[in-house]
Formats: structure tokens, C-alpha cells, sequence
């Protein structure tokens, strides 16, 4: 029989494998710096040998003044000396260490915050498209912060705390009896011991209080970046309604946090108070003998309270590192994900010639069950204008994500110039490919830093031809800011159709050989359609280009047409040859221009 006990022990051993796991995870972030860090321990022991010299001297002051007569004192001048070089080196060691390691803390955390931003840009669409962005952003800032809070305490107090216990061990095995050993390294085992065990009853509320966090950041970033739907609804009070009861559980646990943080606070200042008397009744007692001295019994006080002083964080140092190696856990385990598409060790930059495409007999599901694409076969020849059209989820956006590469196919290949897409590098392939999408999602930026992301290293002069080529240049330039008008988050700040222009402009500054219009008209008035309708048709000259369309009217120029319909082609050819077949095409075009007659109407 399973008791929850050994549930536990099983957890505990599992989470402690995660822990040094996590630990070993960090080190590569140290070695860049390993001369460093090794220079600043150095100064950390010197540190330590200061400080614990200061009680030491200071014994020897006292002892001084013990010896002499109240009509004869001197004052030990020389010992007063080193009393002052002693916390004068403390000092100056303390901070040399961390002006020695700030930058080996600050580069891990630049090299860990680097790294995962890359590692997500490598992980799928698929992944992107199921992560909350709220939860994921407090997540990341947690782990990354982690690193600093871990190598902070780990260099500023964990080791300064060994060094220190082994510095008092030694004077006080060599000049004391043994029972003032054990007692201090008793109290210390019992504190450290306490502290451990209470830490780790409470993990689970520091658990709870990071889910809770990351949910309730959730929704009030998911609730911003719909403004406008939940003003549409007036269902402000619904998104505080349901935020706020999120806050009141993390609420429960941040009490149930801080209570059990004041139990263990108590336990460890009555630890410490229990040892500091029995090492006191001690020393006394030797004095009382003639065992000791006062300068002896001002010694070992001295040294209990330096030693317990810092111990007495030690509680609160393993409480932050235990939560932050929780924190840190979200960031390895996201590390440690595999992206669903990645380049073939063979992989090769995409030789491209012409700029020929073809679809062969490409099956695609995003899950086993639910099959979106069925053996369609069809070719976009050099300087072809293809166009695809069908009923919503007939899979024809589908086309664009795989030719993007953004999923693999299931069964099939897509070939460019005759090489599997799947052989080629990502960066080849999409470098190849120039895209006008339904939704235009442009950086909270500048226009010139939006159009310049079609080619970063294009000069001005060529952003200009491109933004000329999509007929936006003269919009650009009545703005009072010109180029450096911002567009505001996800480009807000600009019309549907000069969003659309500024995309056109952008695919053409990249130079493409294949170009995809993604429904790039789908969203815009009668009016505005066709106006960038004829700027695609001008773009698209020259190039292989892919149409993902739902309004026929606008692919009528289309050297061949393609009907889809439940992930298969059912039709295809030239606009007034599928008009005289008088099939599913033919519907759909009757069908249409019915709906835009009624609404002219």
C-alpha cells in the first residue's frame, strides 16, 4: 500500500533532483567569467578573515587593560591599529567582491534572458499559438531573475557563512574546551535542521502563490489586449469579477505564506536565543574558575553573535533560493522543450533559381484525428499567380503555414526549385518568401522601423522605393513625423489599408522570388480593396505568387484557380473556364455577387 508519506518522500527526492539539476544548469553561465569569480572569492575569504580577526583583537584589548593597574593604563595603541585595519580590510574586501562579481552576475542573467528569447523564436508556431502570453512574461521574468537572486545569495551569503563556521571551528577546537564547540555547531545543526524542515511545509504556498500570479497576470493582460471586445460587451465588471476572485486565492496562500514565515522566525530566534545563553552560562562559568578570561568570555560572545548574525539569514537566503530555483524551474523546463520543426543535420541554404513551387500529394493534420489537408497536388510555375479559394476551413491558410514551413506535412513533400523544403534551413527557405497577411501586426515603432524589417540592412533610399511600389510613400511623408510617426501597439494607430501598405511595402523591400497574399484584402471596405488590389497586382509581376483568397472578385486575373474544399482540390483553372463549368466555383461566384448586389442595395 502507497501511504502519502512515501507520495511525499518520492516528490521531495524528485524535486531535489530538479533543484541540482537547475544548479548545474547555471554553470555554463559562470565559466565565461570563471577567473573572475574566482578572484572574487578570494576577496570574499579575505573578507572573512578580517571579520573574524576583529573579536579576536579586540579579546587582546580587553586582556590589556585587564592586566594593568587603574592608576598605570596605557592604551595598547598598536591594537587599537589593527582593531581598525582589520575593519578597514572587512570592509574593503566586502565590497571589492562585489564590484569583482557584479559583472559575472549581470552577463549570466544578459546570456539566460538571451537565450530563452531565442529558444522561443525556435520553438513552433503550434507552441505560440497555445501559450498565454500574460503567464508566460511574468514566468521568464521570475526565471530569469532567478539567476541573480541564486548566484547573489549563493556568493554573497551562503559561502560567507562556511567560510565563517570554519574560521570560528578552529579557534574554538584550538583554544577553548570542546563544549563550547559542540554547543555552537549543536545549535547550528538544530537551526539549520528547523529551518530546512519548515521551509519546506511552506513551499507549496509559494507554489500555489506563483500559479495564481501567472493566472491572474493572464487575465489582465488577455482583458487589455481585448479592450475593445470588452467594451463592445460592457463587461468590464465580468473581467474584475473574474480577476479579482483569482487575487483573493493568491490572497489565502500570501497569508498562509506570511503566517508560517512568522512561526519560523520564532523557532530560529528561539534557537538561537537558547544557544547564545548556554554558550554564555559557559564562558562565565570559566571565568568564575580562572579558566578564562574577560577578554576569553568577550571573545566567544563576539564570536556567537558574528556567527548567528549572518545565520540568521541563512533561513531567508534558503528560502529565496528555494523559490527562486522554483522560479528558475519554469525556465529550464521551457529550455528543455524541443521545437516541433528544426533543420536536419544535413541541411543545406535553399539554391533558388526560379522560384518554382509544387504541392505533391500533401496530407496535413494538427491532430491524428482531425485531417485538414488530403493529397493535394498542384504547382505555382516561375512567374505564376495561383489562387486558392474554398469555404472557411476548406485548409487553405494551411498552405501558406506549411510552405512557411511553420509545421511539417504529415505525408508528401513541398518542393522549391526541386528540393524538399525539409532539407533546406529554416532561415534559406523563409528568406525566399515574402507574405502579405490577413492581419498586418506591425511593432509599436516607428514607419521606417516597420518597412526596414523587410530587409534591416536596406538603405534609405530603397525603403523609399518599396514604400513607393505600395503607394503609401506620399501618406508617409504628409504625416507631421514622417517616417518617425509611431504606429502605436500592433498598429493601432493606422488604417486597415495603410497597415495593408505598409506589409506590401515590407515584402517588397525583402526582395522575395515567392510571394503569399494570405487574404490580404479580406478585411478591408469595397473601396480600399480595391485600391491595394491593384498594388498586389503590380507587386506580383515577375514573381511566383500564392493567393489565399475568400473574395472571388479579387483573384480573377489569377493565371489558374484552385477550389478547395475539406482539405482536398476539387476544381481548378481559369476564372471564366470554371465560371462555364458550373461548379462549386461557379456557386460560390453566383453567391457572392448576389450578397455584394443586396448590399449595395
Amino acid at each position: 500500500m502507497i501511504t502519502p508519506g512515501k507520495i511525499f518522500a518520492t516528490e521531495r527526492v524528485h524535486e531535489d533532483r530538479r533543484d541540482w539539476h537547475n544548479l548545474r544548469h547555471m554553470l555554463p553561465y559562470l565559466w565565461e567569467f570563471r577567473g573572475r569569480a574566482l578572484l572574487a572569492l578570494a576577496a570574499l575569504v579575505l573578507a572573512k578573515f578580517a571579520n573574524v580577526g576583529v573579536p579576536m583583537v579586540f579579546k587582546e584589548i580587553v586582556d590589556a587593560f585587564e592586566g594593568q593597574s587603574a592608576q598605570l593604563l596605557v592604551l595598547p595603541v598598536s591594537l587599537l591599529l589593527l582593531y581598525g585595519a582589520l575593519k578597514l580590510s572587512s570592509s574593503l574586501f566586502n565590497e571589492l567582491r562585489d564590484v569583482i562579481f557584479a559583472r559575472v552576475r549581470f552577463r549570466a542573467m544578459r546570456r539566460l534572458s538571451t537565450r530563452v528569447l531565442e529558444h522561443l523564436h525556435r520553438l513552433s508556431l503550434r507552441y505560440h499559438l497555445e501559450r498565454q502570453s500574460g503567464a508566460i512574461s511574468r514566468d521568464l521574468e521570475r526565471g530569469t531573475r532567478s539567476v541573480s537572486t541564486i548566484l547573489n545569495y549563493m556568493v554573497f551569503s551562503v559561502i560567507p557563512v562556511l567560510v565563517e563556521f570554519t574560521l570560528v571551528a578552529v579557534i574554538l577546537l584550538s583554544r577553548y574546551e570542546l563544549v563550547f564547540t559542540l554547543v555552537t555547531f549543536g545549535t547550528v545543526l538544530v537551526y539549520v535542521g528547523f529551518t530546512f524542515a519548515i521551509t519546506e511545509w511552506r513551499m507549496d504556498y509559494r507554489h500555489q502563490m506563483n500559479r495564481l500570479d501567472s493566472h491572474a497576470n493572464t487575465q489582465a493582460f488577455d482583458s487589455l489586449l481585448n479592450y475593445e471586445t470588452v467594451k463592445y460587451f460592457g463587461n468590464e465588471r465580468m473581467e474584475l469579477t473574474r480577476y479579482d476572485a483569482t487575487l483573493a486565492q493568491w490572497e489565502d496562500y500570501a497569508v498562509k505564506s506570511q503566517s508560517s514565515m512568522s512561526l519560523l522566525n520564532f523557532g530560529q530566534g528561539s534557537i538561537i536565543a537558547l544557544g547564545v545563553t548556554g554558550i554564555m552560562f559557559f564562558a562565565a562559568q570559566g571565568v568564575v574558575v580562572g579558566h578564562m578570561s574577560i577578554g576569553d568570555l568577550v571573545l566567544v560572545n563576539a564570536l556567537m553573535l558574528q556567527l548567528f548574525i549572518p545565520l540568521g539569514f541563512l533561513g531567508i537566503v534558503y528560502r529565496q533560493i528555494k523559490y527562486a530555483l522554483a522560479d528558475m524551474d519554469l525556465v529550464v523546463k521551457l529550455l528543455a522543450r524541443v521545437p516541433e520543426v528544426k533543420d536536419s543535420p544535413q541541411a543545406r541554404v535553399l539554391r533558388l533559381s526560379d522560384g518554382a513551387v509544387r504541392f505533391e500529394q500533401v496530407s496535413f493534420d494538427y491532430q491524428p484525428e482531425r485531417a485538414i489537408l488530403r493529397a493535394v497536388d498542384f504547382a505555382i510555375e516561375p512567374g505564376e499567380k495561383v489562387a486558392v479559394v474554398g469555404h472557411s476551413g476548406a485548409g487553405k491558410s494551411t498552405l501558406g503555414r506549411l510552405l512557411f514551413r511553420f509545421y511539417d506535412v504529415t505525408s508528401g513533400c513541398i518542393l522549391i526549385d526541386g528540393q524538399d523544403i525539409r532539407d533546406v534551413t529554416q532561415h534559406s527557405l523563409r528568406a525566399a518568401i515574402g507574405i502579405v497577411p490577413q492581419d498586418t501586426v506591425l511593432f509599436n515603432d516607428s514607419i521606417l522601423y516597420n518597412l526596414s524589417y523587410g530587409r534591416p540592412e536596406a538603405t534609405r533610399e530603397e525603403i523609399e522605393q518599396a514604400a513607393e511600389l505600395a503607394h503609401i510613400r506620399t501618406f508617409i511623408e504628409s504625416l507631421p513625423n514622417g517616417w518617425e510617426t509611431l504606429v502605436g501597439e500592433r498598429g493601432l494607430k493606422l488604417s486597415g489599408g495603410e497597415k495593408q501598405r505598409v506589409a506590401i511595402a515590407r515584402a517588397m523591400l525583402k526582395r522575395p522570388r515567392i510571394l503569399v497574399f494570405d487574404e490580404a484584402t479580406s478585411s478591408l471596405d469595397s473601396r480600399t480593396e480595391q485600391a491595394i488590389q491593384q498594388t498586389l497586382i503590380e507587386v506580383a509581376e515577375n514573381h511566383s505568387t500564392l493567393v489565399i483568397a475568400h473574395r472571388l472578385s479579387t483573384i480573377i486575373d489569377a493565371d489558374r484557380i484552385l477550389v478547395m474544399e475539406a482539405g482536398r482540390i476539387i476544381e481548378q483553372g481559369a476564372h471564366r473556364d470554371l465560371l462555364t463549368a458550373g461548379g462549386a466555383y461557379a456557386q460560390m461566384w453566383d453567391l457572392q455577387q448576389h450578397e455584394r448586389e443586396q448590399h449595395e442595395d
